[in-house]
């Protein structure tokens, strides 16, 4: 009798035994001297297919095994049909390793923190944002008309939700209803870091994007393609695209540029930042290829930050009568990637010019001391 209670006890136990065993360990080892706060680490799926073939992707979780608490994550497909990454959002301290748990289970529902959709309702806006900050770009629409801007918007927000729907359907978004505004100007400049060809010592703007391709839409990372129309460069024909993706807890995009151009030599661009005629806080560091402006205070609606950071060797950098810019080459067919992005002291994160220069600042640091992962 006993030894029958033995083999029912057990036949209670296994299952819940079995369930809890992990499919996978990942470990984010963190080399840096830097503390890594709500980082979007991206593990190879293929990695994890490697150690757990029969995974079900419908029901699975990632386990802090320390905390017991479920991470957030995202399968992240990239504009494919196929999973190409796992994300998560970790916090990593510095100099040491953090250990998860890939477990069977059912995954808890994760605040959304990324989103961007085409407008049309807004003449072909396209707009994106996270959980820190928001950004539109301009569609075909609204070009030859006296709302037509070349670069990047950037729209602030006090609140960790998503606020571009809501503030399209208001369509009162120039005036702050408690969660932020926009009052950016762009017009006919760069904006907030955008890149364009500089040909015969001119920026040779483009028109604006003519088709949009959502890639990934949350909840950790956004990301979406952007195409444009052959354009004449200064006498080169120049055509391009534009990959943009930005992660949860970041205040920078990052962005993939693709141009396709006649002849062979490289091509000169620039990155660059509108700059207003009151006094701002400007800071050029040609070495890092980081562009950072804290722009004068907009009266009530408080101060925006700017910022760009150029991966390729920036050839110079210089600040003419409306615009912060760096220049560095492309060469054809190739990408091209950098980083750019804004804050706004009413947040209440980053309230002067050091401490925005100093995230960018660390933000560079961290590009160029990626954190390490395996699965096993």
């Amino acid at each position: 009798m006993k030894s029958f209670k033995f083999l029912l006890c057990f036949a209670f136990i296994f299952p819940t035994f079995f369930w809890a065993q992990n499919i996978a360990t990942i470990t984010i080892q963190n080399n840096s001297a830097l503390t890594r706060k709500e980082a979007v680490v991206s593990i190879k799926w293929g990695t994890i297919l490697s150690k757990y073939p029969q995974i079900d992707t419908t029901n699975f979780i990632v386990i802090n095994p320390k905390t017991k608490k479920q991470l957030p994550f995202q399968l992240e497909h990239q504009g494919l049909k196929k999973i190409q990454n796992l994300l998560v959002q970790v916090d990593v301290n510095a100099t040491s390793t953090l250990s998860l748990s890939i477990q069977k289970g059912k995954p808890e529902i994760f605040e959304t923190k990324t989103y961007a959709r085409f407008v049309p309702e807004r003449k072909d806006d396209f707009a994106w944002e996270n959980d820190h900050i928001a950004f539109r770009t301009y569609g075909k629409a609204i070009e030859n008309t006296k709302e037509d801007a070349y670069g990047i918007d950037i729209w602030v927000k006090r609140t960790k939700k998503m606020i571009v729907n809501e503030r399209y359907k208001l369509g009162d978004y120039h005036v702050d209803h408690g969660n932020g505004m926009d009052y950016y100007h762009v017009g006919h400049s760069l904006g907030a870091g955008n890149m364009a060809p500089f040909v015969k010592d001119t920026i040779r703007y483009s028109g604006n994007y003519y088709q949009w391709k959502v890639l990934d839409n949350g909840p950790l990372r956004t990301s979406f393609k952007l195409s444009y129309d052959t354009w004449n460069a200064g006498g080169i024909k120049v055509k391009a695209t534009k990959t943009i993706s930005l992660d949860a807890g970041s205040r920078l995009n990052r962005i993939e540029n693709v141009y396709s151009y006649e002849g062979g030599q490289p091509l000169p661009v620039v990155v660059g930042i509108i700059k207003r005629p009151e006094t701002g806080i400007i800071s050029l560091n040609e070495q890092q290829g980081i562009l950072g402006y804290w722009e004068p205070t907009h009266g009530v609606d408080g101060t925006t930050a700017v910022g760009s950071i150029l991966l390729t060797p920036v050839n110079t950098m210089w600040v003419d009568t409306t615009q912060l810019l760096a220049k560095t080459f492309v060469k054809n067919n190739e990408p091209v990637v950098y980083y750019t992005g804004g804050a706004w002291d009413k947040e209440g994160d980053i309230t002067n010019a050091k401490a925005w220069f100093n995230y960018l600042d660390v933000f560079f640091n961290e590009l160029k001391a990626p954190l390490i992962v395996n699965v096993k």
